[in-house]
């Protein structure tokens, strides 16, 4: 598997975003053995090493930038922040070919940072957009692991409902764009424009279109028919996650064309969310980390409490 790694100068100085970098190296999973048989993936962790871990999971086509307004309101109340850059993703190494990216693979990557490399249990998962398509599957696979769930502007498909015209939309652009035009993408799924330096810090893991190969493959890897690879898999999911009786919470935009009304699904779905305050982000779209980081962290800050 040939890999490519962002230089470390496109990351200097980036607003808001002051973290020192972490990183461990997992399996490529290419079975082939040799060349690059393991892959560098970055997470920010900051607070105190021995409290309860917050792990925080963007989506397409982010990083853990997203969550930069709301790791200091989950710092500060005296949690354990951690927010990984997915393969293919902000400082972690990225694949170069697009048939190197399956959900599989993600999911099994993402389960050798969390479970495997960082042993974390008792986690807090806060998932957006492939956060929850990943998180959730690593959910259903670790129940033992998970404290609580916070959903976010998120959903689990299984092929088996119409995406809906939104997101058909998204993934017909995303797959014929020239050039994939990262931070303007994040930019236009906020409620409120974000400045021009934060929008640059979204195009920073990406020098050129070689870098976006995972970015462009992820549209096309969400389940859209009942016979896509996934489907069986996170029907499965599905499965499990009725029986997670954890505290559930979704907190959803309000302004989010694309994941609009899958927190009711999750709610009728998952036994957790029975009775749960859940909540709805005024004000927000999309990347609701973005419009009001602040107001989430705060809305987690205050489930944690009110779920020791």
């Amino acid at each position: 598997m040939e890999t490519l790694r962002t230089p470390d100068d496109r990351f200097a100085n980036l607003p808001g975003y002051p973290f020192e970098p972490h990183y461990v190296e997992i399996p490529a999973g290419d079975g082939s053995g040799g060349g690059s048989a393991t892959l560098r993936v970055h997470y920010v962790d900051e607070g105190p090493a021995d409290a309860g871990p917050v792990l925080m999971l963007h989506g397409e086509p982010s990083w853990s930038y997203l969550y930069r307004k709301m790791i200091p309101v989950i710092t500060g109340a005296g949690h354990r922040a951690i927010a990984p850059d997915l393969v293919g993703f902000g400082r972690s190494d990225k694949p170069a070919k697009r048939t190197d990216y399956t959900y599989q693979r993600h999911v099994d990557w993402l389960r050798s940072v969390v479970v495997d490399q960082l042993d974390l249990r008792g986690i807090t998962l806060v998932c957006q957009d492939w956060g929850g398509l990943l998180g959730l599957r690593l959910v259903a696979e670790h129940p033992d692991r998970f404290a609580r769930v916070v959903a976010a502007n998120t959903f689990l498909p299984t092929g088996d409902r119409d995406p809906g015209e939104a997101f058909l939309a998204w993934q017909k652009f995303s797959q014929e764009v020239p050039e994939l035009p990262v931070g303007r993408i994040v930019a236009g799924g906020c409620a409120t424009a974000p400045a021009a330096e934060v929008v640059a810090a979204y195009d920073a893991p990406f020098p050129d279109e070689s870098h976006k190969e995972g970015a462009r493959q992820f549209p096309l890897l969400v389940p859209t028919s009942p016979d896509d690879p996934a489907a069986g898999p996170n029907r499965t999911a599905w499965e499990s996650l009725a029986r997670f009786d954890k505290p559930f919470l979704t907190a959803f935009a309000d302004s989010d064309p694309i994941t609009r009304g899958a927190d009711r699904h999750l709610q009728a779905g998952i036994a957790g969310a029975a009775g749960q305050p859940h909540t709805t982000i005024v004000g927000a779209g999309h990347f609701l980390q973005e419009d009001k980081g602040e107001d989430l962290a705060q809305v987690v800050v205050d489930f944690m409490a009110a779920t020791p």
